[in-house]
């Protein structure tokens, strides 16, 4: 059995972690500066003196989660293209067609008045970030033995989490310094940056003259021979595996997307806590909350990984790994009933570490159900789903909050994870891939297209 000669593999994984981190980055300063009461004022045509009243309030939480629903709406549409298209243009081209629209989104948004333009700009803002996760799961698939991809995976996934920190500890200083348009337009910059670096690193394995011919073998020592092949979505929604990662996206990506858009305003105005967090305050406990949520994103990606060292199958390892991700989650519904901010942040951090584990092991699904060729279109097909629920989700959020508080957030959240892996286990009793010889004999029945 080929053994690793190099390590470059994984500068590749450092790569998209700065990818992730960004991406993060761009997404999340809104739920922060969502908090700053000059900026509600404006996107709701109130002058800057006046009083902002309880239902003034109210009215812009709901119109928050409309514009976070635009956001997700865009991002849905954008998974319905970005796999086909990563898949069709290759992987450089594809993430960098992404960053491109994400970071003028990015910027635009420190120019708007109005709470239409501002969902337009999320709006454009999900269309592009949509490819940052299709195109990392595919490079992982590309760079990556089937071993080692739930833990390289983890450790990409993990650059979310940086990133949310990131905007927690340096968003509020800026909305405090320079006003609310600096956080977008310094934030938004960042992803230029971005652009510039994953041109110039990014190639194939074959193509990049730093890589070893040892770890290359290593890389390939699992891989298929992949004939050129291009397979529509309607063939891939033919297969159960399909739709297991569908169910498991649908399931628990709307949950990770409530805790990213509302958290801050969680901390900042639930009556019960006894203490609040404002712009003043929300670094330091948003960093630990998320550095816990990083060790998860490692700590299961390595888990899974460890079992299957262990002699595991992929079926039992990985669901095993889910299992305890999902039961990890289920206390989340007492942090909206706790008066305890510590025992609060405790509660959300376990469940976001959970999260992120969880997340981490179903990326892994992609390119263990499916060869590498077809791996960013099922990542597509199931960020859609992902992002459907994440609308539905969204577009209640708001609604909820105002009229009962957030606890029964908490709670959708509590069981979403246990009802999805019973789905998936119902769907899939075996994680028995998809054989790149049944995809060419369907290619041959359907006609290639």
């Amino acid at each position: 059995m080929p053994t690793p000669s190099g390590r470059f593999r994984w500068r590749i994984v450092a790569l998209l972690f700065l990818a992730t981190t960004i991406n993060y980055i761009d997404r999340q300063v809104l739920s922060f500066t969502m908090t700053d009461e000059l900026f509600r004022k404006e996107m709701l045509g109130v002058a800057p003196d006046a009083v902002l009243t309880k239902e003034a309030t109210d009215r812009f939480k709901v119109l928050y989660g409309d514009v976070d629903a635009a956001f997700k709406f865009a991002y849905a549409i954008g998974f319905l293209l970005v796999g086909w298209l990563i898949d069709k243009i290759g992987t450089k081209r594809g993430f960098s067609l992404g960053i491109l629209v994400w970071s003028i989104a990015a910027v635009s948004t420190a120019f708007v008045h109005t709470i239409a333009g501002l969902r337009w700009m999320r709006a454009l803002l999900g269309l592009g970030e949509a490819a940052n996760f299709p195109s990392s799961v595919k490079t992982i698939a590309e760079w990556f033995p089937r071993r080692e991809r739930s833990f390289a995976n983890g450790l990409f996934n993990a650059g979310a989490n940086v990133g949310i920190i990131l905007t927690a500890l340096a968003v509020p200083y800026l909305i405090l310094a320079f006003g609310w348009r600096s956080s977008f337009l310094v934030t938004g910059v960042l992803g230029f940056g971005l652009l510039i670096f994953w041109w110039l690193m990014y190639s194939k394995p074959e193509r990049n003259p730093k890589l070893t011919a040892g770890e290359l073998a290593y890389i390939r020592k699992d891989d298929e021979k992949l004939p050129p092949l291009k397979v529509s979505w309607g063939r891939l929604l033919g297969y159960k595996q399909t739709w297991a990662f569908a169910i498991g996206k649908f399931m628990a990506d709307p949950i990770w997307w409530f805790y990213m858009s509302w958290l801050p305003d969680f901390f900042n105005s639930n009556d019960a806590l006894n203490e609040r967090l404002d712009l003043k305050s929300f670094g330091i406990p948003f960093l630990i909350i998320y550095v816990v949520s990083d060790a998860g994103s490692v700590f299961f990606g390595w888990l899974s990984t460890q079992f299957m060292s262990w002699g595991w199958s992929a079926n039992r390892a990985r669901k095993t790994t889910m299992l305890i991700c999902a039961l990890c989650v289920v206390p989340i519904f007492f942090a909206a009933q706790t008066n305890s901010l510590t025992v609060a942040m405790a509660l959300i951090a376990l469940a976001t570490a959970a999260h992120q584990g969880w997340s981490a092991n179903m990326y892994t699904f992609a390119s263990d159900l499916f060869p590498r060729n077809v791996v960013a279109s099922v990542t597509g097909i199931g960020g859609m789903f992902g992002a459907v629920g994440g609308i539905l989700l969204a577009l209640l959020s708001g609604r909820i909050i105002t009229a009962f508080g957030y606890l029964p957030m908490f709670i959708i959240a509590s069981c979403s994870y246990l009802i999805a892996l019973i789905l998936i286990h119902l769907v899939l009793p075996k994680l028995e891939p998809v054989r790149t010889e049944e995809l060419m004999s369907e290619y041959s029945t359907h006609g290639k297209s």
